[in-house]
């Protein structure tokens, strides 16, 4: 069965001035949540989760690429996930819903990335911290590009529920100036082509 959704939740940051300095070209961080049921909870330790991930991790992956890209189009250029379980699950149970090509490939996909989805996974009380890190969605060597949304919904996630979310921004952090990992390797005296010099 799929997903038994209670709610979901987009949540859109636009910053316009960072450290006292205007943004040139404003940026947007989006985040689309889904509070679901923990399809887990109250069944003891269950010793294979496929089955249940197969049911709910498609169309919930779907469903926050989706809401994702109502906000950003094809300006999309940051990706990553989070989950949070409430206190009656495990943090299995929250990996279980974004650690899966059922789940993430749907994003993906749908955004032609070429890098791994970013990741945090906790387990928390209603109304605890969510973090969703970011990375460029083709290079994660683009520093530009790493960046954390944090939000907490705060009547969730409750001891039978989990968090699942998806992150997007739509630039790079604001005023990036630290330089990308590329100029690192070249200072260092590594190749950038081959910086494992394999």
């Amino acid at each position: 069965m799929p997903a038994e959704i209670r709610r979901t939740v987009l949540s859109v940051q636009t910053t316009f001035e960072e450290g006292g300095k205007t943004v040139d070209k404003p940026t947007k961080l989006v985040a689309a949540i889904a509070i679901i049921k923990n399809p887990w909870f109250g069944r003891g330790y269950v010793e294979n989760l496929r089955p249940e991930i197969h049911d709910v991790a498609p169309s919930l992956g779907k469903l926050l690429t989706d809401m994702l890209l109502d906000v950003t189009g094809d300006k999309l250029e940051g990706c990553g996930k989070a989950s949070i379980v409430g206190m009656g699950g495990e943090i299995e149970h929250a990996q279980a819903m974004t650690h899966t090509l059922h789940f993430g490939n749907q994003f993906r996909e749908a955004i032609n990335a070429k890098s791994y989805l970013a990741f945090s996974n906790t387990r928390g009380a209603a109304g605890c911290s969510m973090m969703i890190p970011l990375m460029h969605k083709d290079d994660g060597g683009k520093r530009s590009h790493y960046q954390t949304i944090h939000l907490t919904v705060p009547d969730a996630p409750a001891d039978d529920e989990i968090l699942v979310a998806l992150g997007a921004s739509i630039g790079g952090h604001p005023n990036h100036r630290i330089g990308d990992r590329y100029e690192d390797l070249k200072e260092m005296g590594h190749d950038v082509d081959n910086p494992a010099g394999v």
